[in-house]
């Protein structure tokens, strides 16, 4: 029996072919939408160009100082730039840098992470708006006042918090704080002011309310379907939270919590008003005495020779190249981040 070809509909003006084909689809875009593409890409080319811009800026303004320590400015802890010899360079001050943004961090995701539950989670709609806009009031308060604030009101009411860890806690060694006992009634308390703890928790509060901002708006936009599916099986509230919410909101608390630890390695000013400057590393964050990178550059900037400026600017650069990883890594992580991709009911 010979085979039946099936009847084929030809449409008036389409291209023939096998039946199998893709068609293709061309799109039209309007006048409104290749102008907004144009700006955007626009914007994204000036911001890439300003950075490259400035981190050859400060590579050029740092040449002259890299080319007289070489590596050796990674590792040395002295800064006297004009002795020449290469007797200068930043392992100190960036060890500094990095156990204040520690202590800050450790200090701001919890709270952080607590205010956007309570924001997103349980506080009554009436009084939501208003809990929003105070803690982005509070990344609107300029970093001198948190500077004011640390030295003349924290500091003394702090002093007590870090006697009793040192008392209980001074066996580890971060902890410990040399030439005092805290067990002695008639032991100064002076051995704890001006310290990396001090310094950390100052620039904690400034930077809670852009972790506190980021990790709301990631907790918000938790699936309501996944939402009512847990409910559904009989989850409290609390449940829902840690089986919906924080796995979905897991990329943008890291997110946000990177972006923090950026913006607390370049602090200046608050750490300024509050730290005793040393030139060496001090890994003991209770004990009086601490260092960051910005807090040098701005304290050594004015009285400076042109050996000193190359230095600043070296130094600069290396805050510089640290910030932007630890920016690109967070937008990596928020960009990653999808919506459910890890809850779970």
């Amino acid at each position: 029996m010979a085979p039946v070809d099936t009847p084929r509909t030809t449409i008036p003006g389409a291209a023939t072919g096998p039946a199998d084909a893709p068609r293709r689809v061309r799109e039209r875009r309007g006048g409104a939408d290749l102008l907004f593409r144009a700006l955007a890409r626009g914007g994204g080319v000036v911001v890439l160009c300003v950075m490259l811009l400035v981190g050859g800026f400060l590579l050029y303004r740092a040449q002259d100082a890299l080319g007289v320590a070489g590596w050796s400015f990674l590792t040395t802890q002295e800064w006297d730039p004009d002795a020449g010899a290469g007797r200068f360079g930043i392992a100190a001050v960036l060890t500094g840098t990095v156990l204040i943004a520690m202590v800050a961090i450790v200090v701001a995701v919890p709270l952080a992470t607590g205010a956007a539950l309570y924001i997103s989670e349980y506080a009554p709609r009436r009084i939501r708006q208003t809990l929003i806009s105070l803690v982005d009031l509070m990344a609107a308060v300029p970093s001198v006042v948190y500077g004011l604030w640390g030295f003349f009101l924290l500091q003394d009411n702090v002093l007590g918090l870090s006697n009793w860890i040192t008392t209980y806690f001074g066996w580890i060694p971060i902890f410990d704080v040399k030439d005092s006992d805290p067990r002695d009634p008639l032991s100064t308390m002076t051995v704890y002011t001006s310290s990396t703890f001090v310094a950390g928790l100052v620039v904690g509060m400034m930077i809670t309310p852009i972790v506190c901002s980021i990790m709301r708006e990631v907790f918000s936009q938790a699936p309501p379907g996944e939402r009512e599916g847990a409910y559904a099986l009989g989850a409290t509230k609390w449940g829902m939270i840690r089986a919906v919410v924080l796995p979905f909101g897991r990329g943008g608390m890291i997110g946000g919590t990177m972006l923090g630890l950026g913006r607390a390695l370049g602090e200046t000013i608050a750490i300024v008003m509050i730290i005793s400057p040393v030139f060496k590393i001090q890994p003991h964050i209770l004990e009086n005495g601490a260092s960051s990178v910005a807090a040098l550059i701005a304290l050594r900037y004015g009285d400076s020779t042109e050996a000193g400026i190359s230095a600043l600017f070296a130094a600069g650069l290396a805050l510089f190249v640290m910030t932007l990883i630890v920016n690109f890594l967070a937008s990596m992580i928020i960009a990653r981040s999808r919506s459910g991709a890890a809850s779970e009911v």
